[in-house]
């Protein structure tokens, strides 16, 4: 069947995704009740089209923070054609020569790391780490040094295993029984301080929680902590000034692996290549996917430092390697797109345009908190930024879902896409989202918070 002979059936097209996609993150019962899915048909820069033929910025990068490099980057996917059709896969077993390059590009971007497992989404990078982790366990500490701690709010995948590291209630709910060994340490949101504190009382607190809950688990049985440089789907939290670095002391005091998880942070969404180098820290495992080829082809990568490399090079085991397999993570096209795409966010310094786009990101979204009310805190970093929504500043009652999916809604309707906290955080729902294209300029940020303005003045007043 040609794909191109379909572009002249709109309503075909409908019809049949109606009849036979399932959705992600969707209810369907509407489309069952006449409502059209929406179908994106075309993309060029940060702008995309859907089938009936309305125009729309793309302020959330492909709806879920990928596309960072923008629509339409005809050398990627020539890139991509090129080498798929030269050689389009083979094993992770042995090598290929874009994932050579690729790796060594990469790591030049990474001072202190050194080594690439390749696989083909962020759930599948999270796993690797999860599973050195425990090999790691297994082959040193007789298995006893196996638990993951990770953070509420944060969020690392979909995955039965990756959700048992994921903080949002919400996307946990009906998925369980989970994984075991994986224990939650305090959210940082210091606007919402579990104690009430702020400035450094609150880091002081929430180092000391995060310890607290080491040395109650047992610093003996953990193998590793797993962290977002930025939680991203919890709310867009940046955490307080010298976390970080508290985070750091406690992983070398007590032997415990730091994992920091740039699914999306990564590629130069912060104004960094990634979002831990804001913070002066040296992690052991970093994971990422989305930015990493800009959705052009599917990749993700599991980082390691040569000291993680080498716990599997010991032949004295009989199990002596990772014994682990990605399929996908074979595919030539991925690395292929992520080269391309590494030369464009270099050749035209857009991880210097999201420092200075974020900059007028930020500032405008303090604008409209000097106007509306409802805003209660504007956080993020780069092109990656989040309002928070209360009805009451002084008592911080979080905005209803319902209103915020409003808001949203309203500004689908102007053309505008951006993002929210969604069925994620029982009662804390509130957050709208922000990340566009790397490739956005200051006209672009303006249409997209004078329409947020203006969905805010229509749904809350």
């Amino acid at each position: 069947m040609d794909i191109n002979a379909h572009t002249n059936d709109p309503q075909g097209i409908v019809e049949a995704d109606r009849a036979h996609v399932w959705h992600h993150l969707s209810q369907h019962k509407p489309y069952a009740n006449g409502v059209d899915p929406r179908i994106i048909v075309e993309g060029k820069g940060l702008r995309v089209w859907d089938i009936k033929g309305k125009e729309h910025i793309d302020a959330v990068s492909g709806g879920v923070w990928t596309v960072n490099v923008g629509y339409g980057r005809k050398r990627i996917a020539d890139a991509v054609a090129a080498q798929l059709t030269k050689m389009c896969f083979f094993g992770g077993t042995a090598g290929t020569i874009p994932m050579s390059i690729f790796s060594e590009m990469l790591i030049d971007k990474m001072p202190g790391l050194d080594r690439v497992y390749y696989a083909s989404s962020g759930s599948e990078a999270n796993e690797k780490a999860f599973k050195m982790v425990r090999q790691i366990s297994h082959n040193l500490h007789g298995g006893k040094k196996n638990k993951i701690l990770f953070r509420e709010r944060d969020y690392h995948g979909t995955t039965i295993t990756a959700l048992s590291a994921g903080g949002q209630e919400e996307r946990n709910a009906q998925y369980g029984p989970y994984t075991p060994g994986f224990v939650s340490i305090p959210h940082c949101l210091e606007y919402r301080s579990q104690d009430g504190s702020s400035g450094e009382a609150y880091t002081a607190a929430s180092i000391k929680a995060i310890e607290d809950v080491i040395l109650r688990e047992g610093a003996d049985t953990i193998g590793s902590l797993c962290l977002e440089p930025i939680t991203a789907g919890g709310g867009i939290i940046v955490a307080p000034n010298g976390y970080w670095e508290g985070v750091q002391a406690l992983c070398k005091k007590y032997n415990i692996f730091l994992h920091i998880d740039e699914v999306v942070c990564g590629l130069g969404r912060t104004g960094t290549w990634f979002g831990y180098q804001h913070f002066g820290i040296k992690p052991d495992f970093v994971t990422m996917a989305k930015g990493v080829a800009s959705g052009y082809a599917a990749i993700s990568c599991c980082v390691t430092t040569n000291e993680v490399f080498e716990q599997f090079s010991n032949d004295s085991h009989h199990l002596n390697y990772f014994r682990d397999i990605s399929t996908f993570g074979g595919c030539t096209g991925g690395p292929a797109a992520a080269i391309e795409n590494m030369n464009i966010l270099i050749e035209e310094d857009l991880l210097g345009n999201s420092t200075r786009m974020g900059e007028h990101l930020q500032s405008n979204l303090l604008g409209l908190m000097d106007q509306h009310a409802c805003i209660g805190e504007v956080r993020g970093m780069g092109l990656f930024a989040g309002a928070e929504l209360v009805m009451d500043r002084k008592t911080k009652e979080p905005m209803p879902e319902k209103m915020v999916g409003a808001i949203v809604a309203d500004c689908m309707a102007q053309g505008v896409i951006i993002g929210a906290t969604n069925r994620s955080l029982p009662g804390f729902n509130n957050t709208l989202l922000f990340a566009p294209p790397l490739i956005a300029t200051k006209d672009d940020l303006n249409q997209v918070t004078e329409a947020v303005s203006a969905a805010i003045t229509r749904v809350v007043g």
